[in-house]
């Protein structure tokens, strides 16, 4: 039985509250939820090897810091799941601390409805402490599109951010993309380009170098179906954009 769209909708449209990515979790989601009764456990990791030297607006910089996040997803139904994380940072002259926590609703097209695409939305929201974010409330709307083509998968995640309080309040949503493309080398690792971007409010977009685009190399490790490998190393491709970093993702899933 198929549940009904307005029961999808109600679930994606649930008053939550939310978050920008600001490089804690730099991931291009795919479409799939966790499956029903299961949890997925994942640590991101990652270090910026050149990111911003003074302090902004109230903002530590991000050079050479560590950002370590946990997050906790559960599956409730074959299409929904709930997504938790805990932000945090590790680095010198007082940086190391708690950063926040966000919430993330997601609910997908059940494979059974045998779309050409894997459909998902996904909601994310929550606090960021100020020290690390010019905004402290934030909000995300997540559509996800995906495609595996033989041994070529691709992700397309035209990402809207808001913020709910802090420097930007008034910005409106910004549009902030993401893109995979990774090919299947073997059955257990596929590599390939993963994209962020973040353009500007959807009425303005800012001028090139004050854009923030990143590129990255990345593989993944697929061995076993509990667990999940994904490493990469990405460029700022300008100004704006913290450059030289390496990330990991590592998750197991508890049936």
């Amino acid at each position: 039985m198929r549940p009904s769209f307005s029961w999808l909708i109600v679930a994606a449209i649930m008053p939550v509250f939310c978050r920008a990515q600001d490089n804690y979790e730099i991931q291009v989601y795919g479409s799939g939820t966790v499956p029903k009764g299961n949890t997925m456990v994942e640590l991101h990791s990652n270090f910026t090897f050149d990111g911003t030297k003074q302090v902004s607006d109230g903002v530590l910089p991000t050079n050479h810091v560590f950002h370590e996040t946990i997050e906790i997803t559960h599956g409730w139904t074959p299409w929904f799941e709930t997504g938790f994380y805990f932000f945090n940072t590790v680095g010198n002259e007082n940086r190391t601390s708690y950063v926040g926590s966000h919430i993330r609703p997601r609910v997908m097209v059940p494979k059974n409805w045998n779309w050409p695409v894997g459909v998902s939305l996904s909601l994310e929201a929550g606090y960021q402490k100020k020290e690390y974010s010019q905004d402290d409330w934030t909000v995300e709307i997540r559509p996800i599109v995906d495609k595996q083509i033989n041994k070529l998968y691709l992700s397309f995640n035209p990402t809207f951010d808001k913020s709910l309080h802090g420097a930007n309040k008034e910005m409106g949503y910004v549009f902030s993309p993401n893109f995979k493309a990774a090919y299947n080398i073997t059955k257990v690792i596929a590599t390939g380009l993963e994209y962020y971007g973040s353009l500007g409010p959807l009425n303005n977009f800012q001028p090139w170098q004050s854009q923030q685009h990143q590129l990255f190399l990345a593989t993944d490790l697929d061995w076993s179906p509990e667990w999940e490998l994904n490493f990469g190393y990405g460029w700022g491709l300008t100004q704006s954009t913290d450059n030289a970093i390496l990330k990991i993702i590592l998750g197991y899933r508890f049936h």
